[in-house]
């Protein structure tokens, strides 16, 4: 099966012999990393080790088939994670902090959108370079075995998501499931220790109070983003909506990571989506995201800009 509703790439076509392009379809993997490892705190570190943890990881995440659908080269996701080195309590063993990021294009531009930006505070892991990393998503073999896997799966139920209403549940109940095999094996998983936590963010995304949060991540991107250029008057309404239901989930679950993920993702595209409206919209828009982004409340006074 190919990908969803192929909408992932939006360039023209180049019309190939088929026998090229076979090889391309069977061979390419959904996810395009690019790993950053940063041992500044640890400066005695050597550089060969730095090199090899950061190609070890990249090979995970990029040369693995996540899915069962086929991705052009060209189609594969675009993921950046920074993997911050805080100390090393014993050879082989590693606490960190990592910065995750995926985004996708937007139809008739060259703009792309970003989907996921995360901070893990709690990127605890251990990697001898002579083990190889044996993925079984039904077995805890290793913390950074589980957190990549984890973070594989719920950049590809936000793409999705954004593609097909609903379109990746079958990835959320993979990176849940992950996440309860690990939650007994390493902090960061069990969600009622830390609001903050993978846990958290996981028990949100399979929470069915977050469906319509969901629907409208839907329509945000193909009805808002992909016709922006087409018409933004009737986009911004797209806009407009999903804010309006993020207000209505967080009554009833005030601040929490999904929602205020969505704020590290998309704050300032909203801004400049925002900052060509109607007087009347931008008082709305602004008193909104006052109350749901309350700690970069200053940043949004941007929309009033002309």
């Amino acid at each position: 099966m190919v990908k969803k509703i192929k909408m992932r790439h939006f360039c023209c076509f180049i019309f190939l012999p088929v026998f090229y392009l076979l090889p391309l379809l069977v061979q390419a993997q959904e996810l395009n990393f690019n790993v950053t490892i940063d041992a500044s705190q640890i400066p005695d570190m050597q550089v060969p080790v730095i090199n090899d943890m950061q190609s070890t990881i990249k090979n995970f995440l990029n040369n693995r088939n996540w899915t069962e659908d086929q991705f052009t080269p060209d189609e594969r996701i675009k993921c950046n994670i920074v993997i911050s080195l805080v100390s090393i309590p014993s050879q082989y063993s590693y606490v960190a902090t990592a910065q995750v990021q995926c985004s996708r294009p937007v139809y008739g531009t060259t703009y792309e959108t970003v989907l996921f930006n995360y901070f893990d505070k709690d990127f605890i892991f251990d990697l001898n370079p002579s083990q190889p990393l044996n993925f079984n998503e039904n077995i805890f073999n290793s913390n950074l075995i589980s957190m990549l896997s984890f973070y594989a799966y719920v950049i590809l139920a936000m793409d999705y998501d954004s593609f097909g209403k609903l379109g990746g549940s079958k990835y959320i109940e993979k990176a849940f499931n992950i996440a309860n095999v690990a939650r007994d094996q390493q902090v960061g998983w069990i969600s009622t220790s830390d609001p903050n936590n993978k846990g958290s963010l996981i028990a949100n995304l399979n929470n069915q109070q977050f469906i319509p949060f969901r629907e409208a991540w839907y329509n945000y991107h193909r009805k808002g983003m992909d016709t922006f250029i087409k018409d933004p008057v009737e986009s911004r309404k797209v806009f407009f909506d999903m804010l309006k239901t993020i207000q209505t989930i967080n009554k009833v679950n005030p601040y929490s990571i999904l929602l205020r993920s969505f704020f590290m993702a998309k704050r300032d595209e909203l801004i400049n989506i925002f900052k060509a409206s109607d007087t009347d919209t931008k008082t709305q828009v602004l008193a909104m995201l006052r109350e749901l982004d309350p700690t970069n409340t200053e940043k949004y006074q941007q929309i009033l800009k002309n």
